[in-house]
């Protein structure tokens, strides 16, 4: 369900997400991600419905790898992610 903005929010809200999606952290996440796919997926794991946990260091479905296990992301830490 998208979000009811205006076009200027939506214009502002676009460009702070193209912002925060290409930090150099995001970057790095995203390049660790589709290097351990490529592995996983060379050695025969089916990585259907799955995405990188970079704060479990493993394969979580896409369902479990969202809002900190349950938990919310408001008190998640960054020294928490590996």
């Amino acid at each position: 369900m998208s979000q009811k903005l205006s076009l200027k929010a939506r214009a502002a809200k676009a460009a702070r997400d193209l912002r925060y999606a290409n930090s150099p952290d995001r970057k790095a996440k995203r390049a660790d991600s589709q290097k351990k796919r490529r592995a996983a997926k060379k050695a025969g794991r089916s990585l259907t419905n799955l995405d990188y946990d970079h704060k479990d260091s493993k394969f979580k479905s896409v369902k479990a790898n969202r809002g900190n296990d349950g938990k919310g992301t408001k008190k998640e830490k960054r020294k928490l992610i590996k």
